[in-house]
């Protein structure tokens, strides 16, 4: 039954994140940012809000496929591929992306939305997809988090797969603004380049803080149950 529900709710967060992608892609247009961007526009590309969401749709796909062909055992005697490639997708990005998208969205929120999301984008991008973005991926990674169990990477190869990805996502942010002459949020705009430079370094440390976060609530919640499946396994050979 545990297993049922787990699928189901896989299966629902793949349509959902679907429908996300569906309707930030093909159904919004937003004529502010279009003219604002017309120089170089690579569309909702531009933002790391929607890389995560491809990649929460990426991820929660390969936990249905893990449902149907892996495992989600605990502490499984073969870590077959498709559960390998969860566990690290999960522990390297699926968290603690997620995790970042919200919390430094809802604090620059908190802070001034005109950083972020202004006022006027409000006609064109309903409240829902707000919520869709960058709240509901913090609550399914969570949830996700408490309901399945992973195994996570070696430290150099999580943290390296991470910092990898932020990279790519930081360098595609400066392509644009060279192409485009605009900066793609309107926090950087402010900055002047020393701060610029802090705040980006403040915000890649804060990311990597959330893998630590994400693999220590991972071994509260699971690390003790692995131990104890390994001590049974190892009594049942003495015995």
């Amino acid at each position: 039954m545990a297993h049922v529900l787990n699928m189901l709710v896989h299966l629902v967060n793949v349509m959902t994140y679907g429908f996300t992608l569906y309707y930030s892609f093909l159904v919004i247009h937003i004529p502010l940012l279009a003219d604002k961007f017309k120089d170089f526009d690579p569309g909702q590309f531009k933002f790391l809000t929607m890389w995560n969401v491809i990649l929460q749709a990426v991820f929660f796909l390969i936990c249905v496929l893990n449902d149907c062909f892996g495992t989600n055992a605990v502490n499984p005697k073969k870590l077959p591929f498709i559960r390998k490639l969860k566990d690290d997708l999960h522990a390297s990005l699926g968290f603690p992306i997620a995790m970042f998208v919200g919390v430094i969205f809802w604090t620059l929120m908190f802070v001034d939305r005109e950083l972020v999301l202004p006022k006027a984008l409000d006609p064109y991008f309903p409240w829902w997809l707000n919520h869709l973005l960058h709240t509901l991926i913090m609550v399914t990674t969570v949830l996700e988090m408490i309901v399945a169990p992973r195994q996570y990477p070696k430290r150099s190869r999580g943290l390296g797969i991470l910092g990898g990805f932020m990279f790519i996502y930081l360098a595609w942010v400066h392509v644009i603004y060279f192409k485009s002459g605009v900066w793609v949020y309107p926090v950087m705009e402010v900055l002047t380049l020393p701060l610029r430079i802090v705040f980006i370094v403040v915000l890649l440390v804060i990311c990597m803080i959330l893998y630590f976060v994400g693999e220590t609530l991972n071994n509260y919640l699971w690390g003790k149950k692995c131990v104890a499946v390994t001590e049974s396994v190892d009594l049942d050979l003495k015995t």
